[in-house]
């Protein structure tokens, strides 16, 4: 087992009414996505959701090149979850804080 290249995989979690799940996946993919993409030494970004009665769970997977990457988009602490202007007319709270693992093949 090896590390591949020293990638890191990031992943935020936030959480949503049910009833927003569709309005705010929406707005994911016109705010945060593309944002990532568009950083240099991001190598993919995905969302993942999970309804569960009425509260829908999202998580943001991101894959990076290295840690400096990660600080284009994030800034210098990388660890610090980052959000955007209209996340506040959907998320229940904001998690202070982001995961980052090692990836290996």
């Amino acid at each position: 087992m090896k590390a591949e290249g020293n990638m890191t995989a990031r992943m935020w979690h936030g959480r949503t009414k049910a009833s927003d799940a569709d309005a705010y996946l929406d707005y994911l993919f016109k705010s945060g996505i593309p944002a990532y993409r568009a950083t240099p030494g991001n190598k993919g970004a995905w969302v993942l959701r999970r309804i569960e009665g009425d509260i829908a769970h999202f998580n943001t997977l991101t894959f990076w090149e290295s840690r400096e990457a990660i600080k284009a988009f994030a800034g210098e602490d990388i660890e610090t979850a980052k959000y955007y202007a209209q996340d506040e007319e959907y998320l229940l709270e904001f998690e202070p804080t982001v995961t980052h693992y090692e990836i290996f093949e």
